[in-house]
């Protein structure tokens, strides 16, 4: 027996449980994990409110959550996973106290990397390596937009386009917030309801590239603010899916491009999980990137997490602690 965090039924974060669930020994290519830290990611909220992007119905009850650190309880060795092999929001589990889990999809973790810094990085910062290694790389003489420039993904875009040699703009929902967006590579924070008319102020010409993992808020607003034959790469959805886009838009505003990567794709074509890793290890263990927990909760406590980030009170990352 172990302990977990399921659902019944689709909903609020009311409908989070904290029960006792059967665990059966590890299956043939799997092994035991006893977890250590378990990521807080906005598609656990949308795995909950069953509006992601499924290709079939959700069996219930489920065991929220996709990305987590802990221990091999065979060996002892400190691993981290997100995802189990296919799409990350897909085949969940990790909130829970233990889980079987396929042996291939682990990441052996070095010393530097704390077991609750790697729950807080993996897919956040695999996702930004994504942006900068395959989509727009920013440089000197470029200015780029980060929306939730104070959120996981947002703060380590904000550090790597700063050393880059970039500009970089964010928008956050705080003053609170604008202070950790600017301690982190940003040179202007906004909010909001304010960045178009800022954006052009500080850049009349335009910024370079937008980075929006806002969507549905954010996107269209971002349009006209970004300079000829520029891009926008919506690559979230925390207010929702983007709608539907006129292309003249693009060649009105400017001859401009949009990229929509997705995280599988980008681990499928750098040879795997591991692989993909390894730069990104690097970078924080050089200090080129550094990775804020915003909070902390105990296991039991997720469905408070869960309020917490749709409410927009969470700077960074969060974590649960089993």
């Amino acid at each position: 027996m172990t302990r977990a965090i399921r659902i019944h039924e689709n909903g609020g974060p009311e409908v989070m449980r904290w029960e006792e669930i059967e665990l059966p020994p590890p299956a043939a290519g799997q092994v035991r994990l006893r977890h250590t830290a378990i990521a807080v990611n906005f598609s656990d909220v949308n795995v909950r409110r069953g509006g992601f992007y499924l290709a079939s119905p959700q069996r219930f009850p489920l065991v929220l959550g996709n990305e987590a650190a802990g221990v091999v309880a065979a060996t002892g060795t400190r691993v981290a996973y997100v995802g189990t092999g296919g799409p990350f929001y897909e085949d969940t589990g990790a909130y829970a106290e233990e889980r079987n889990v396929p042996a291939d999809c682990l990441v052996r973790l070095p010393d530097a990397i704390s077991d609750e810094g790697a729950a807080a990085l993996l897919l956040k910062g695999l996702t930004a390596a994504m942006i900068v290694d395959r989509v727009f790389r920013p440089g000197k003489g470029d200015t780029v937009l980060v929306h939730a420039a104070a959120s996981g993904v947002g703060l380590l875009l904000c550090q790597w386009s700063k050393h880059l040699g970039a500009a970089v703009i964010g928008t956050v929902g705080s003053e609170e917030k604008a202070r950790v967006a600017r301690a982190n590579g940003c040179d202007h924070a906004f909010l909001y309801a304010d960045f178009p008319a800022e954006v052009k102020k500080v850049v009349p010409r335009g910024v370079s590239a937008v980075f929006d993992g806002v969507g549905k808020d954010t996107f269209a607003r971002s349009i006209p603010c970004v300079r000829r034959f520029g891009m926008l790469v919506n690559y979230g959805n925390a207010s929702g899916h983007v709608p539907p886009l006129d292309l003249l838009l693009l060649a009105k505003h400017g001859s401009l491009s949009v990229s929509r990567p997705g995280f599988s794709h980008y681990v499928a074509e750098r040879g795997g999980l591991e692989a993909a890793c390894a730069g990104l290890f690097e970078l924080v263990g050089s200090g080129v990137l550094r990775v804020r927990i915003g909070r902390r909760y105990a296991l039991r406590d997720a469905a408070q997490a869960h309020r917490d980030l749709e409410a927009r009170r969470i700077s960074g990352s969060a974590v649960l602690v089993p």
